[in-house]
């Protein structure tokens, strides 16, 4: 794969909202927040999954994957974000460009496919619980888990080498907070329109499957909920599945107008924002949907601080197989 062609730069410039200054200091103080809570509640989850043997289960195996994830996804671009509204000169390398969009893809696409493993999980607990242990085994959550890691990383490889090929003819303004599929493809002197169908099949599987694996799940847990002969129980059901189904509908909602529309029809501004909501405000809200609309999470909350070290038997028996 030839990374530098005949227009790469040594460094790109990030537009952002240059044109409006007035939007940066809110937009620093949105991120920074954002940053911070994402940061807390992701560790926190880690942590509680880890230090308490009772969240030993594949549910919450899961968990912490998707909370390593977030934390992992906002890291490769906000740190970076939050440096650029401070400086006057809003740039990043080319080889910082080339990490973070693999990077960003990377997780970002990992994450769509853990979503629909976490909701056939949930499926199995409430429509086959009686055969939960034997489907939900050690071996199949760690291999399902590793699929997700490495089929992202292999969707990022290909669609940043596609993205990065293109010839630029020596542009470097990139209209967007940081290195995107969609903003780069803008840089382009040439036809992008076989490139953006190969990219419009790589996001078609990667974010039409797993949306509709999870539409379908959610959707026989609604029935198993609407047998449940108590209002109380069927309330709880729907909270804890309409709260999940917010997010999944955040993040798969915003990365399918970003990613399964042309660039050239995306409006800049717009794009930018949305970029926001599935970057940054999602794996913010990932951490309070699923620890305090969850009583297993709450309880473990208040037995964390008996255990001042960490109980490693969370390798085992899943970490342990896998390696």
């Amino acid at each position: 794969m030839n990374w530098a062609n005949e227009s790469s730069a040594r460094e790109f410039i990030l537009l952002g909202f240059s044109d409006r200054p007035w939007l940066q200091m809110p937009l620093f103080v949105l991120l920074l927040i954002s940053y911070t809570f994402t940061i807390f509640g992701n560790v926190s989850i880690m942590m509680v999954c880890i230090l308490d043997p009772k969240l030993h289960t594949p549910m919450y195996f899961f968990l912490t994957n998707l909370s390593i994830l977030d934390l992992c996804y906002t890291t490769s671009t906000v740190p970076h974000m939050l440096t650029n509204i401070c400086r006057n000169k809003k740039t990043i390398s080319y080889g910082g460009c080339v990490a973070q969009l693999i990077i960003f893809l990377a997780l970002g696409a990992t994450e769509c496919l853990l979503l629909a493993v976490m909701s056939f999980d949930r499926y199995v607990a409430v429509c086959k619980p009686l055969h939960y242990v034997v489907i939900m085994n050690h071996w199949f959550c760690v291999r399902v888990v590793a699929f997700s890691w490495f089929t992202g990383f292999g969707n990022s490889v290909l669609q940043s080498s596609l993205t990065l090929n293109m010839p630029r003819c020596g542009r470097q303004e990139v209209d967007h907070f940081f290195c995107e599929v969609p903003a780069l493809l803008k840089l382009s002197c040439a036809d992008t329109k076989p490139i953006e169908s190969e990219l419009f099949f790589f996001s078609v599987l990667i974010l039409l499957i797993p949306v509709t694996l999870i539409l379908i799940s959610y959707g026989f847990i609604a029935q198993a909920v609407l047998r449940i002969r108590s209002a109380e129980g069927r309330r709880k059901a729907f909270g804890t599945c309409g709260s999940h189904m917010v997010v999944v509908s955040l993040f798969f909602g915003t990365g399918i107008y970003m990613y399964l529309q042309p660039p050239s029809s995306t409006s800049k501004d717009w794009g930018k924002m949305v970029s926001l909501f599935y970057g940054i405000i999602t794996p913010m809200l990932n951490p309070l949907i699923y620890s305090l609309r969850n009583k297993d999470m709450k309880e473990a909350f208040k037995r964390t601080p008996r255990h001042p070290f960490p109980n490693f038997s969370f390798f085992s028996p899943f970490m342990r197989e896998l390696l």
